[in-house]
């Protein structure tokens, strides 16, 4: 009989594979069409539900070998999922103005700035906690699931 672990382990192997087959890039494009941000929004909606589902299984998996540890966890995925929202909706911006991206037009307005680095911020920002979460869970793996 499979034991909830081997079960855990399983699903998380499939939802990562899911989520290598999504590809999403985190390198921001300066492209200007809104068709462009339509996609790329869209793209980003389906990988960050998809990595969701991947560090939740992770928490469920983590919780059972460690609570402190899971705990602390589950508080990042709250924050990535925070992350998530807050780039979406940068990019929803741009989406508005895709003007805002031309990297040809060098009479931006300080508003059109401010929206360009916010969405790089956010951007920059979403990835590096998605890394963390990804070495935290690795280094739990390598420590509590041999």
């Amino acid at each position: 009989m499979e034991s909830n672990t081997d079960g855990q382990r399983k699903n998380l192997e499939v939802l990562g594979n899911e989520l290598t087959k999504i590809q999403f890039d985190f390198k921001i494009n300066n492209n200007p069409s809104e068709k462009y941000w339509i996609k790329r929004i869209d793209e980003f909606e389906r990988y960050h539900k998809k990595t969701i589902e991947y560090f939740s299984q992770a928490y469920s998996l983590m919780i059972d070998a460690d609570k402190e540890q899971a705990g602390m966890f589950l508080l990042r995925l709250s924050k990535l999922k925070q992350l998530g929202v807050k780039l979406l909706e940068n990019m929803e911006e741009i989406k508005k103005t895709p003007s805002i991206m031309n990297v040809k037009d060098k009479q931006q307005s300080k508003w059109s700035l401010e929206q360009k680095d916010l969405l790089m911020n956010a951007n920059e920002e979403c990835l590096n906690h998605e890394k963390k979460m990804n070495l935290l869970f690795r280094e739990f793996c390598e420590k509590n699931l041999k």
